[in-house]
């Protein structure tokens, strides 16, 4: 491939150090301490910062500092450059990976055809505004639109396109893997509500509970069309390393894949797989979470090796009908939980995923002391469960980067703290 000289430059220095930090001693340690995490061991709490926006990358890492013109370089540099500083600035418990992924390119599943159906919304004027989903649901007829077998195919072309590309650019510098899907995320309620809108759903779980079940049945047997085909073409790759868990952590385990595995031909169940009905609020009681999102993700989860459940949805009055999941090894608690009343109904059966409220390092001012306090109560009411602390969500640290890493200091000293 044709690179201008300063960019290739540019990338191979960048991909030579994630190379460096990648074979430090500590990244063995951080995959240890995951694996006996995912079995459920009681280690320190884990800490990580996760799902950043784009927004706050700007603040992090301005587009202005990238040195690259090539837009493929460009991109390559950014990815490099986010590793880097997550290893120097936030010293949580990630795992910094020497493999570059070249992504296989799978078409035609439900993810990527939307079911069939365009979404429509009304947006704010500003950026990064809040904004509505306008129905595109509007009577019975309406749910036979939703596709309940899409067909799966990879478009090879341009999979060996991007793998050439990639592999020229890192060549002896970063091993380059193809990689199909190493990890699922089903949320057949929330993929609803962009179609029907949050007030009118909410309106229909009580006059048109019927409509709403068929609509989430097409949802389920449209997913689960889509990955039984991944599986049959063999589009699926490991993911019991350094895969990223959704709204928790790292999937290094020992659990997976499963004792049969050929070693070549990766199945739904040597994966991990999560859902999540974050739509479902403490305005949903739990009888109607159970009805409305459990009976059909259980459906889903229960094909893969390991799951995990929840994101934003408050799960602390619910895990009674949360474990009805044969497969569960994790639950996320969101920052609007009882944590009392969260810990002891996880115990010691699951990983709790704690996740701070974000706001502790958005807001105006930058308040160290109260995210330590805020922390220490949190590790004092989890002393007796499995936990790691997920700081995820974030949008703005206010043009000052310095308060993730300090966050992170403080949240790793707290952690030994309560080993």
């Amino acid at each position: 491939m044709a690179y201008p000289g300063r960019d290739r430059s540019i990338v191979r220095n960048l991909a030579a150090r994630v190379a460096e930090i990648a074979a430090l001693p500590a990244q063995r340690q951080r995959r240890d301490l995951w694996v006996r995490l995912n079995r459920l061991e009681r280690t320190r709490p884990l800490i990580h910062i996760q799902a950043l926006a784009q927004n706050i990358w700007e603040e992090l890492i301005p587009e202005a500092t990238l040195l690259c013109e090539d837009r493929f370089c460009r991109a390559q540099e950014l990815e490099l450059r986010k590793r880097i500083y997550c290893w120097e600035r936030f010293a949580d418990d990630r795992v910094t990976s020497a493999v570059v992924a070249s992504p296989i390119t799978i078409r035609g599943d439900a993810w990527s055809t939307g079911f069939g159906i365009r979404r429509q919304v009304e947006r704010s004027a500003e950026p990064s505004g809040a904004y509505a989903f306008v129905p595109v649901i509007t009577d019975l007829a309406d749910i036979a639109k939703i596709e309940v077998e899409p067909e799966v195919s990879v478009d090879w072309e341009a999979t060996e396109r991007t793998f050439e590309a990639l592999s020229d650019l890192y060549d002896g510098v970063l091993p380059v893997e193809k990689r199909g899907r190493d990890f699922f995320w089903f949320a057949p309620m929330d993929q609803f509500i962009t179609w029907r809108g949050i007030e009118q759903t909410f309106v229909d779980l009580i006059e048109r509970p019927d409509w709403v079940h068929e609509a989430l049945e097409r949802i389920t047997q449209g997913y689960l069309h889509s990955i039984r085909q991944m599986e049959d073409l063999g589009l699926l790759s490991p993911g019991h390393g350094n895969t990223l868990l959704g709204s928790g952590g790292y999937g290094w385990t020992d659990c997976l894949p499963q004792d049969d595995f050929d070693g070549t031909h990766v199945r739904l169940r040597d994966l991990w797989a999560r859902a999540a009905t974050q739509i479902f609020t403490n305005g949903i009681s739990p009888e109607m979470h159970e009805e409305f999102a459990i009976r059909y993700e259980k459906r889903l989860l229960e094909c893969f090796g390991l799951s995990c459940y929840g994101c934003c949805e408050p799960l602390d009055r619910k895990m009674h009908v949360v474990r009805k999941i044969v497969n569960l090894r994790r639950v996320s608690m969101s920052p609007w939980v009882d944590l009392d009343r969260a810990a002891a109904a996880v115990g010691r059966d699951y990983v709790l995923t704690h996740k701070p409220n974000p706001t502790v390092v958005s807001m105006e001012g930058w308040h160290p002391d109260l995210a330590r306090a805020q922390l220490r109560e949190a590790f004092e009411k989890t002393r007796d469960n499995v936990v790691e602390v997920n700081l995820q969500d974030l949008h703005t640290v206010r043009n000052e980067p310095h308060r993730l890493t300090e966050w992170a200091a403080m949240a790793m000293e707290l952690a030994e703290e309560y080993a």
